[in-house]
């Protein structure tokens, strides 16, 4: 068992290092490279640095973790839908995909470290057990994220109509309300910006209007926004008024959001049974019954004597 570990810990420090030792060289610069980055950060915009930082932090991270190409290529070949599930959570990056994927391979390291605290007769039991489990880490990771994403987004679309249905009925364009819209939310709604400012993106660059709002659809695969799109693509084609179309639309959704806000409102009342029953009334009952339990038992012991 000992040699196991051994060569467990060896493996991990030798891995370490090499990582280490990539990442220095890749950060290591010339004195006129130093010059040039302060003078950079100091007449830059704090978001664009705040970006290029982390660039230079994926760069490092994928130069680090090069050697695990060959198994990234495999996972990568085992998994077709592996960038479009990436997309839905918001990972959109050339280099997300073999992020992801460096990370899946790494969690179950930090499984079998994790089960070297084990005793020593079970440490091959538990390093198998939490490996395989380290290895579905990122999974269920992607899945919170697209979840979380959807769900935001499904929260600002009808406050984002309604302000689209106001600009509109201001003497606005579809495309320019799109891209007002876009500016106007982004510091409370992020998500739906990045969408929209993409649907303003595509239309420039001369994809048609219900093109992109189909893309959207697919990049989103939340059902809400398939039912706006559709209902775009059926006003386009039979040249009813837009702006009352989507006040009505988003009437609709307001109510929905509504009866769902009403429903969770609804559920906290069961949830509440089971803190209650556990942390709440054992703590009432001792508060309550056990200076009378005390009285009854001394009585008891009294009355023994």
């Amino acid at each position: 068992m000992i040699p196991t570990l051994i060569a467990i810990f060896a493996a991990v420090a030798v891995f370490a290092a090499i990582a280490l030792v990539l990442v220095l060289v890749a950060q290591e610069r010339s004195p006129t490279e130093v010059r040039l980055a302060g003078l950079r950060s100091r007449y830059q915009d704090p978001e664009v640095a705040e970006g290029s930082e982390k660039r230079a932090v994926q760069d490092a991270f994928t130069l680090a973790t090069r050697p695990l190409a060959p198994f990234r290529d495999w996972l990568k070949s085992r998994d077709d839908q592996l960038s479009y599930r990436l997309g839905l959570a918001g990972y959109r990056q050339p280099e997300d995909v073999e992020t992801y994927l460096s990370l899946k391979l790494l969690a179950p390291l930090l499984g079998i470290l994790a089960a070297t605290f084990a005793a020593p007769e079970d440490i091959i039991v538990y390093a198998l057990i939490l490996g395989a489990a380290s290895f579905f880490l990122p999974d269920l990771f992607l899945i919170y994220k697209t979840s979380k994403r959807k769900n935001s987004i499904g929260q600002a679309l009808p406050d984002a109509l309604d302000l689209l249905v106001i600009c509109m009925e201001a003497g606005l364009g579809i495309d320019q309300a799109v891209l007002r819209i876009a500016k106007e939310i982004q510091p409370v709604h992020p998500e739906l910006s990045n969408e929209l400012s993409i649907i303003s993106y595509e239309q420039r660059a001369g994809k048609p209007r219900l093109d992109a709002w189909r893309s959207m659809a697919d990049r989103v695969g939340l059902d809400t926004v398939n039912q706006f799109v559709a209902m775009l693509v059926q006003t386009e084609r039979l040249g009813t008024p837009i702006a009352k179309a989507l006040g009505t639309f988003a009437d609709g959704l307001r109510t929905k959001r509504l009866f769902l806000a009403e429903e969770q409102a609804a559920k906290t009342t069961i949830k509440l049974i089971f803190p209650l029953a556990i942390f709440i009334f054992p703590a009432l009952f001792v508060v309550l019954l056990g200076p009378g339990v005390l009285s009854i038992l001394k009585t008891f012991e009294d009355l023994g004597r």
